[in-house]
């Protein structure tokens, strides 16, 4: 059983940048494939950001393209959301999830991600 957790949210100005990070317990996560979902109050989960095992696929809705960027280090289990020029609208609830697959592989639909995290709360201020 894999256990992640998500840190790394919080309260910052538009235009500002924060770093999320996903820490996988219970076993290694170097072959999943990871993703990171966003839900804002009121609305469904949105996917964010996917990245494959081997890191060297990586997907992005048209919404943070060119803005966020994500990664992993296998060695460390972890895997990072780094987001710049964060806008009000990227406010949102961020979700790690991780899913069994292939070496190229990424997923964007929620329902290939076997295992979530609890999530983390981003805000953006005007």
């Amino acid at each position: 059983q894999v256990q992640l957790v998500e840190s790394g949210g919080g309260l910052v100005q538009a235009g500002g940048s924060l770093r999320l990070s996903c820490a996988a317990s219970g076993r290694s996560v170097s072959t999943y494939a990871m993703g990171w979902f966003r839900q804002a109050p009121g609305k469904e989960r949105e996917f964010v950001a996917a990245i494959s095992w081997s890191g060297g696929s990586t997907y992005y809705a048209d919404s943070v393209k060119g803005r966020f960027t994500i990664s992993r280090d296998n060695a460390k289990n972890t895997v990072y959301l780094q987001m710049n020029s964060l806008k009000p609208e990227d406010t949102a609830v961020y979700y790690c999830a991780g899913a069994h697959a292939s070496s190229s592989v990424y997923y964007t639909q929620s329902r290939f991600y076997a295992y979530w995290g609890q999530g983390t709360q981003v805000t953006v201020s005007s």
